[in-house]
């Protein structure tokens, strides 16, 4: 599939060929709903990323240990969703198809969708833990079925609801809330590492990051900020603590650099990247 060169993530190999992670990002934010601006995320996030070193002291590991590829960005079309969505759709299917790990940088959250829909066909019992301050289960958002908020409710249609995890919410309407009763989901702030990997077990997973999870004193510069969000360390903690699981694919979304004149959000998420990768691939293939 044709893509748009770009700078590369920090460490990332030249070839893909050899590569265990294809990393690319997805500039679009056609539904965003607040304050546009996620489709920099990915250039933001990767001219961050060389700012960063390749050692992790969390997860006592070094990004150049690390066989993954940022192979570009993909040309989406800023005002057609559906076409958008089946770009990213087929990306991820041919990823897959390669036996390697797609890894999204965004853009905003709809674009999860497809990325998921990708992986539920490839391995049926995955399962799904999602960071995000939202619930994201909206049967629509202005008369739109595709929306970023809605991403979570379009994928609760193609993954049991019982094998979707909701970490770190405290937004959203009194139907979301009383949809997600079925989830039995804490969406605590409080929930250990330990209680997410023993709730992934073996199975296949899936980690959608949403920024917007971590409190605006750690990363304004997203679209739909909610006070009350978490620490940088505690969801790094999070992710880390998943490493020993199997991972098939993820993403980082809702990165607007944009809204962040101190570029400190970009930094977060590029360091949130370096751990998604140092996590994802923790375990042998």
């Amino acid at each position: 599939m044709e893509l748009i060169p770009t700078t590369r993530f920090l460490a990332s190999r030249e070839s893909a060929n050899d590569s265990r992670v294809i990393l690319f990002g997805l500039p679009f934010d056609g539904t965003t709903s607040f304050r546009p601006g996620a489709r920099f995320g990915p250039a933001a996030t990767r001219e961050a990323s060389d700012g960063l070193e390749t050692w992790c002291p969390v997860m006592n590991r070094d990004l150049e240990e690390v066989a993954f590829s940022d192979v570009g960005d993909m040309p989406l079309p800023p005002g057609d969703t559906a076409g958008a969505i089946a770009k990213i759709y087929q990306m991820a299917q041919q990823v897959h198809v390669n036996g390697q790990i797609p890894a999204a940088i965004g853009g905003e959250h709809l674009l999860s969708f497809p990325l998921v829909r990708a992986a539920h066909e490839r391995f049926s019992d995955l399962v799904v833990i999602q960071f995000d301050a939202h619930m994201d289960l909206r049967n629509n958002y202005l008369g739109v079925k595709l929306s970023h908020a809605c991403v979570m409710r379009r994928i609760s249609e193609i993954v049991d609801p019982s094998r979707i995890l909701q970490v770190g919410q405290r937004s959203g309407t009194r139907e979301e809330y009383q949809l997600a009763e079925p989830f039995e989901n804490p969406r605590s702030t409080m929930i250990s590492a330990e209680l997410l990997q023993q709730w992934v077990g073996d199975r296949p997973l899936y980690v959608t990051v949403d920024l917007d999870v971590l409190d605006p004193s750690v990363l304004p510069g997203t679209g739909t900020p909610e006070p009350g969000g978490v620490s940088f360390s505690r969801l790094q903690s999070w992710i880390a603590g998943l490493a020993s699981c199997k991972w098939i694919g993820w993403d980082v979304v809702e990165l607007a650099p944009n809204l962040d004149p101190s570029s400190v959000s970009s930094i977060v998420s590029a360091k949130i990247v370096r751990t998604m990768l140092l996590a994802s691939t923790a375990t042998p293939c």
